[in-house]
């Protein structure tokens, strides 16, 4: 039984071939990139670049952190939560703070500490023991309360004397929230991932 040879030699490139050839894989590589990297930045995570001193010792000024988003479009956020939003006067800016008072609560500062009120006209109080994230000896100043609407949110700095939040600029309205804090990239020295605060 005889054998033949099947095997197809395909002529070589010319230079310019071998170029339009590169320049063909290369949009490919691109394009199968930007399918992937462009719905998980835009739709999954975020990253964040911290300015300031408002949420020391938790975060501290240039530190490097990754933004879930996508946890939100399931669920709703919940105290304790550190997000990112648009601040309410100029929504071309973010800032990032942590979650005290929920909708339909009120949120009462005095003497020095927070009390949540689960309805408007509630009598009840409880005294919201932030011992999870911050230090005993920090109290949080400008006596007032607020009764928060259906979609708003009342978030502090937990560098409380050093803090533009709630208490200068009012509630923050769930439309305007970004995302959630999920993970510290930089420095790698404080790299972290954030669990659940969970109140006593």
């Amino acid at each position: 039984m005889g054998f033949t040879d099947k095997t197809v030699y395909e002529p070589e490139l010319t230079p310019v071939q071998k170029v339009l050839q590169f320049v063909w894989d290369l949009v490919k590589v691109v394009c199968v990139s930007l399918a992937i990297i462009i719905p998980v930045r835009y739709f999954l995570i975020q990253p964040f670049y911290v300015k300031g001193a408002s949420m020391e010792p938790s975060f501290y000024d240039h530190e490097y952190l990754i933004i879930n988003e996508i946890s939100y479009r399931f669920s709703q956020p919940e105290r304790g939560d550190i997000i990112v939003f648009k601040y309410p006067k100029d929504p071309s800016q973010y800032f990032i703070k942590r979650i005290v008072g929920l909708p339909n609560e009120k949120v009462e500062i005095a003497d020095g500490r927070i009390y949540i009120y689960e309805a408007p006209d509630s009598k009840v109080k409880k005294m919201l023991d932030e011992s999870f994230y911050l230090d005993p000896d920090v109290k949080t100043t400008n006596s007032k309360s607020w009764v928060l609407g259906a979609d708003e949110y009342y978030v502090l700095g937990d560098n409380r004397d050093y803090s533009l939040d709630s208490r200068g600029f009012g509630p923050v309205y769930r439309d305007l929230i970004v995302g959630r804090v999920w993970l510290r990239g930089w420095p790698v020295s404080r790299a972290a991932i954030f669990p659940d605060v969970i109140y006593p």
